[in-house]
């Protein structure tokens, strides 16, 4: 099998994985797992996709991943896993689309508008 590549987005931040048979070794950035998610809930959110699928440690996944902040940056990583997998097996998409893992999350901040203090908080009003 050779490479599979895809990209997940969140937010601002944007993956792109290139995804491989192998022992289940990650390179984010050119930097281990744990080493660049050191919070183990964002480990947890990357490995989702292969642990529902039962694959955790069949695959060698490198990954630049670039924008936002961590959190975004893990999401983003875990679509593109989950969408690398379903490419690689499609029996694999009804239990990814059951979790909500190839859900892409629209959510973004809202711009601030000319003559507000945000996006929708006014400046403070004075009637005299």
């Amino acid at each position: 099998m050779e490479s599979i590549n895809t990209s997940g987005r969140r937010k601002t931040s944007i993956a792109r994985v290139y995804f491989s048979k192998g022992d289940g070794k990650y390179s984010i950035n050119g930097r281990d797992l744990k080493n660049y998610f050191q919070a183990e809930l964002l480990q947890i959110k990357v490995a989702q996709p292969l642990k529902v699928t039962e694959n955790t440690g069949k695959f060698d996944i490198k990954v630049n991943v670039k924008g936002g902040g961590l959190n975004g940056q893990a999401e983003a990583v875990r679509l593109a896993i989950a969408k690398a997998l379903c490419k690689q097996n499609p029996d694999f998409r009804p239990a990814l689309k059951k979790e909500g893992l190839l859900t892409r999350d629209p959510r973004m901040v809202e711009r601030k508008k000319f003559g507000q203090k945000k996006a929708r908080k006014r400046f403070q009003f004075s009637k005299r």
